[in-house]
């Protein structure tokens, strides 16, 4: 056989054995399968609200289903880590919040690292928290609350969405500057929490405004004050907590996060994406609803809004000697 024969052939062989495999999906084509988003906490809360709408919004834009898994456990680390150990290439993401920048620093020891091993996509929304009591409490104002805890120290109980989640933080942040004594309970969730704030079971929450506000609408929980600087749409009634706590600000917010090393181009597309929804004029009636305010912007401004909680919230976490358990 002659080289030149012998060359044709090699070139066919390998021809045909590459057509039998699938092409990697260009950005151009993505996605072409079904898309998972990771919610690392239980369903029924804020954070799994947000996620299903926009995950609604990237399937009727994108042609293929985003759909929410939910993850909970481990104060969202068992899905956090499994976004960071996921193969990146766009199929797999995660809903971020707060709770991973807190658990930069909660958490001393943990099986990845968020800032390495995470990706900011896109912002989605900021919401306030509201301090909500169940209306057993004797409580009409925060001011009363204040003075009915300090009256009955390790008494109360404050549910959250977990260890290191918005409604520990803002509750801790809370207790630091109030000077009052709650006992902290956490769930995997905001919506177990908010299951066994109904129930009668905690006396507070300061509970995420998705998935609480209706709550406080029809009188099942009254809502004593917002975490925010600036009083909540949804709740135009509720002073933030800063007018009776001078200097107390605290926020959830969420975004869309992807394993380190997705391809810019689909990171991009995502981004755009996300972007466009928060431009709608439907979705942004939507966000308000919930409570929030949308949070537009490049993948590098999320990784900026991350940095700065990892610092604001590592300080509190070390001067108030919270404890991962």
């Amino acid at each position: 056989m002659t080289l030149a024969r012998r060359r044709c052939l090699q070139l066919a062989l390998a021809t045909a054995a590459a057509s039998t495999f699938p092409r990697p999906a260009s950005s151009l084509d993505y996605p072409t399968r079904p898309v998972r988003v990771i919610v690392p906490v239980a369903a029924g809360g804020g954070a799994d609200i947000v996620a299903r709408l926009m995950s609604q919004w990237l399937s009727e834009r994108l042609g293929q289903q985003f759909i929410v898994e939910n993850r909970p456990g481990g104060g969202t680390n068992i899905g956090a880590e499994m976004v960071a150990r996921a193969p990146a290439d766009g199929y797999t993401l995660l809903l971020v919040s707060v709770t991973q920048a807190v658990n930069t620093t909660l958490y001393e020891k943990l099986n990845y690292n968020f800032v390495r091993d995470i990706a900011p996509v896109a912002g989605i929304i900021g919401v306030s928290n509201v301090v909500e009591v169940h209306p057993s409490v004797p409580a009409q104002t925060l001011p009363e609350f204040i003075a009915y805890a300090k009256a009955n120290p390790g008494k109360i109980n404050m549910g959250s969405a977990g260890n290191g989640s918005s409604s520990h933080m803002a509750g801790e942040l809370f207790k630091m500057m109030a000077g009052v004594d709650l006992v902290h309970v956490p769930y995997r969730g905001q919506g177990p929490a908010l299951t066994d704030l109904l129930g009668g079971q905690l006396q507070v929450i300061f509970a995420t405004t998705p998935g609480t506000t209706e709550y406080v609408r029809i009188g099942k929980l009254h809502a004593l004050a917002v975490t925010t600087a600036v009083r909540a749409e949804p709740l135009p009634d509720v002073p933030p907590v800063a007018d009776f706590v001078p200097g107390y600000e605290s926020s959830q917010w969420y975004g869309i996060g992807a394993p380190n090393g997705t391809p810019a181009e689909i990171v991009d597309k995502l981004s755009q994406e996300v972007n466009a929804a928060l431009a709608d004029s439907r979705m942004k009636a939507r966000l308000a609803d919930l409570g929030g305010t949308p949070l537009p912007g490049s993948p590098a401004q999320l990784g900026k809004l991350i940095a700065d909680e990892i610092k604001k919230w590592g300080k509190v976490v070390k001067f108030a000697g919270i404890k991962a358990d």
